[in-house]
């Protein structure tokens, strides 16, 4: 190793260690904007560090995820969603022999487009959108990594390699795909490093809507009594407390918080068992066999998925839809809705830099940019500046 850098050596290590299907920093189809390279950093870690370091990362802290702020700071936000998914995927990559570092830079890039009041300001606005493009979170997390973020003086955006941008892209709809204007190939599946960040971001949804929900007291454990896959992570979580003996801790949220990690860890575990059977029974030797690959590689065994969906049906039913989440989504709607129309009428109240964004692709695309960057708070600060008439400006 005499003679090479630090950056050299951790490349070496990858070809060393990683599995042969995985994706390796020194072979990146690089950056649109070229750099040099690092001296001892590899491509991915700089792409994970630019995103923590991003403007709209920081915003995730202050963005709901399904309870709004108002309601409690105990509840998940969008920043604490994407470190849990970030973790999942680092674990899930390392079992795999994956690249840990694009795994979790995807990760931790894949929610930067998220508007304000979670799914409900996305639907707000792609219906506000409409005839207009569109809006689409994941698209619009590239459009922040490409485009609207400004920290660096030879390019705009974040200069992400191929990798990281293409394993953002890859989670949005096909029908909605529009892959020649962001230079990727549809024909080809995803990276196996994107699949673990795609399916971490769903198991970290199940456990801790699951959490929210009974902290929030919208849903109770009787209530969970017909969702076999809670029954389970009880089951196990009592096992552990008798375990534990004279030494147990009896409070109930102990319970509930063993019965949680369960819930993660046999997720965890049955992806990464599933995965590897896939890997062998579909013949993966390689990077492109996984490129060319007919099924999706990463996923849960079918017993096991099957479970999950019923637990998913019940949070739609029972958290998602609960009068409470409701209640505040339509509210939510309601002002960016007016925010919206506000900024359209008159682009001129807008923030020069999104007023650059006016001028280069209409009015429609701009305002969706400075409404879809907010956060909650100031979401409902813009509200109460444009339409209290009394509110300081």
């Amino acid at each position: 190793m005499s003679g090479l850098s630090l950056r050299d050596e951790l490349e070496e290590r990858e070809k060393r260690d990683l599995a042969p299907y995985a994706v390796l920093a020194r072979s990146s189809r690089g950056r649109a904007f070229g750099e040099p390279e690092h001296p001892y950093r590899t491509a991915f870690q700089r792409d994970r560090e630019r995103v923590v370091a991003s403007t709209a990362f920081r915003r995730l802290e202050h963005k709901t995820q399904v309870f709004v702020a108002t309601e409690s700071d105990y509840y998940r936000t969008r920043l604490t969603h994407t470190i849990e998914v970030s973790q999942i995927a680092r674990t899930v990559a390392r079992a795999l022999r994956l690249n840990e570092d694009l795994a979790e830079a995807i990760s931790l890039a894949h929610d930067l487009g998220h508007t304000p009041f979670g799914h409900a300001g996305q639907e707000a606005l792609h219906d506000l959108m409409a005839g207009h493009g569109g809006f689409e979170h994941n698209l619009q997390s590239l459009r922040i990594v490409d485009l609207l973020e400004r920290r660096y003086a030879k390019f705009r955006g974040l200069n992400l390699s191929y990798e990281v941008r293409e394993g953002i892209w890859k989670r949005r709809s096909e029908s909605q795909d529009d892959a020649a204007r962001l230079g990727f190939d549809r024909k080809l599946a995803a990276t196996l490093e994107a699949q673990v960040a795609d399916a971490a971001d769903s198991l970290a949804y199940n456990h801790h809507d699951v959490d929210d929900g009974l902290k929030s007291g919208m849903i109770s454990e009787q209530d969970l009594g017909s969702v076999e896959l809670w029954q389970r992570a009880l089951g196990a979580a009592d096992e552990r407390i008798k375990a534990a003996g004279d030494k147990a801790d009896a409070n109930p949220r102990v319970r509930r918080r063993e019965a949680i990690r369960f819930l993660v860890d046999l997720q965890v575990t049955d992806l990464v068992a599933t995965t590897r059977r896939r890997l062998e029974e579909d013949r993966i030797a390689s990077f492109d066999d996984v490129r060319h690959a007919k099924r999706p590689l990463v996923g849960l065994s079918a017993e096991l998925d099957a479970r999950k969906h019923e637990l998913e049906e019940f949070l739609f039913k029972r958290v998602y839809r609960h009068y409470r989440v409701m209640r505040m989504a339509e509210k939510a709607k309601r002002f960016l809705g007016a925010l919206f129309e506000e900024y359209v009428k008159h682009p001129h109240e807008l923030p020069e830099e999104y007023q650059e964004w006016v001028a280069r692709e209409g009015v429609h695309r701009g305002v969706a940019d400075y409404i879809a960057g907010m956060t909650d708070r100031y979401a409902q600060r813009e509200y109460e500046k444009l339409f209290h008439p009394f509110e300081q400006t």
